[in-house]
């Protein structure tokens, strides 16, 4: 603990202040690729999940439930390790990606189910009585209506996303936790423990907090809105009481 308040232990830190940019820059864009891989993986199984066939949905159930119920990091271990086993040459950082977003894929793919599942089945009788087949009922009616509902889990997901490229150092990442802990142990800034994880962890909030915040009020402006939508006007309450 003393290095927390060692005037040297800051300065080193200060020093090396691109090197903790540069590992926060890697999160981020582990989690920006990780997150657009899960999307795909979470809109096609949220699809499946919803659709009318037995075994899409079974399919979408058994990933589900696998990937969530396993922890990332021994997915990131296994995949690394059964790739350079295998023979099949690929970098840490696109492990990384692929982990991250076969991992959230599951969880995106939860937040797509429940959205589709909250539209009213009055709307899919509506289109099928208008001639519409599955993908165009999706594709023009409730997925339009989905997005708004599932924005703010989405943002929470991109929050949860960032954290978890922490299980990237285990494999030899260059994440903002690598980075940090290469610093940590490095032959010309070792020691300088305290500083260098508050750093980490103030850059992680930085980044963190903002989009919580902001996925909070987007749902609580949603609620809102769908609450004064929701109450009947002075001429329903009228006819009501009539």
């Amino acid at each position: 603990m003393e290095t927390v308040f060692s005037a040297k232990a800051w300065a080193t830190v200060w020093q090396y202040r691109a090197t903790f940019m540069s590992g926060l820059m890697n999160t981020l864009r582990s989690a920006v690729v990780g997150l657009l891989i899960a999307m795909v993986i979470g809109f096609a199984l949220g699809l499946m999940a919803t659709g009318s066939k037995k075994s899409l949905r079974v399919i979408a159930r058994v990933y589900v439930e696998f990937f969530q119920n396993t922890p990332l990091i021994l997915q990131v271990c296994f995949l690394y390790y059964a790739l350079a086993y295998s023979g099949v040459k690929i970098t840490v950082v696109t492990i990384g990606f692929i982990s991250l977003g076969l991992y959230h894929g599951a969880y995106v793919a939860e937040v797509v189910r429940a959205g589709i599942q909250s539209i009213p089945m009055g709307q899919f009788d509506a289109a099928q009585s208008q001639g519409f087949d599955y993908v165009d009922t999706m594709r023009h009616i409730i997925l339009p209506q989905t997005v708004k509902i599932i924005l703010p889990p989405m943002v929470n997901q991109m929050v949860a996303l960032i954290k978890n490229t922490s299980c990237l150092y285990i494999i030899g990442g260059a994440d903002l936790i690598a980075t940090t802990y290469n610093f940590v142990t490095g032959a010309s800034t070792g020691g300088a423990y305290g500083p260098a994880y508050l750093v980490g962890g103030a850059l992680f909030f930085c980044v963190c907090y903002p989009l919580s915040m902001m996925a909070g009020r987007w749902e609580q402006r949603l609620k809102e809105r769908d609450k004064v939508k929701n109450e009947p006007t002075d001429d329903g309450a009228k006819e009501a009481a009539a």
